[in-house]
């Protein structure tokens, strides 16, 4: 069971990215699911966060604003919308998926491979 992020890409300061997480089949449902971030030389952290039912989000302060958080259960699969990116968004982005709340905010339990966003000045 996997949870596949996609989306990345080189992009000028300013511009915008669309990230997806899509999960197989069943995988996850029910699942809290969020977005970290690990910059070179820099410790991984959290981005954003929401909700099975999309009700609740939340977001780093850094990107409040900015990034928009979205999912369609329908399809499994989680979005991060990124505008007026900054150079200082440049790095490998992760998806991640948690039964409990508490725990998608800090230290999930499960995975994705990243994808590397990249913005240049």
């Amino acid at each position: 069971v996997q949870l596949q992020a996609s989306g990345g890409g080189l992009v000028q300061a300013g511009g915008s990215l669309r990230l997806s997480c899509s999960a197989s089949g069943q995988a996850f449902r029910g699942y809290a699911r969020g977005w970290y971030r690990q910059a070179p030389g820099k410790e991984r952290e959290f981005v954003s966060a929401i909700t099975w039912s999309g009700g609740t989000t939340r977001y780093a302060d850094s990107v409040k604003g900015r990034f928009t958080i979205s999912r369609d259960n329908a399809k499994n699969t989680v979005y991060l919308q990124m505008n007026s990116l900054k150079p200082e968004d440049t790095a490998v982005y992760y998806c991640a998926a948690d039964p409990r709340w508490v725990a998608i905010l800090s230290d999930p339990r499960n995975w994705g491979q990243g994808t590397q966003v990249t913005v240049s000045s």
